[in-house]
């Protein structure tokens, strides 16, 4: 199971980085497009020791391309319901357990930033479970809702201009 996770995790962040490898190349032999198996585990590991005991979220870049980074997210509270207006939201659950739910509407939306409306609930969404390896893909101006089943969801997400 963590072959086939890290294999997934592997298999995203080559996307991510495909267009760095290839202008990398070209400019400079620059290796930051690329974390390993091992960079990952120890990033979980110093975030989750640096996690405040009432701390519910933490998000830090693990690869970036400019202003696009792969990032890893550990969740051990629920957040709020989230709408990105202009950006899909695509994640490989790592570690953990929980629940996405998303689609439907957002009751009492409010912007929170240019990027983030924020909400109360989300009303006649689609639930799913999630567990390693399970890849989500949220299209940009959809409502969605990360919950936590136990200790944490932990995700490697990246946030993508919307082709809209």
């Amino acid at each position: 199971m963590a072959k086939a996770l890290t294999i997934c995790a592997t298999s995203l962040l080559l996307a991510v980085s495909s267009g760095v490898a290839a202008s990398a190349q070209v400019k400079s032999a620059d290796p930051s497009g690329f974390a390993s198996s091992a960079d990952v585990q120890a990033q979980i590991r110093e975030m989750l020791a640096a996690m405040k005991a009432d701390q519910g979220f933490m998000w830090r870049p693990l690869v970036r391309d400019g202003a696009t980074a792969a990032a890893i997210e550990i969740w051990k509270k629920p957040g709020r319901p989230a709408v990105h207006p202009a950006e899909a939201e695509y994640a490989i659950v790592l570690e953990g357990a929980g629940t996405l739910v998303s689609g439907g509407t957002m009751a009492d939306a409010k912007v929170s930033n240019p990027n983030l409306i924020e909400g109360s609930q989300i009303e006649g969404g689609v639930t799913r479970t999630l567990g390693p390896g399970d890849v989500i893909l949220i299209p940009a101006g959809i409502p969605h809702w990360f919950g936590v089943s136990g200790d944490r969801l932990v995700l490697l997400g990246l946030k993508l201009p919307s082709a809209r």
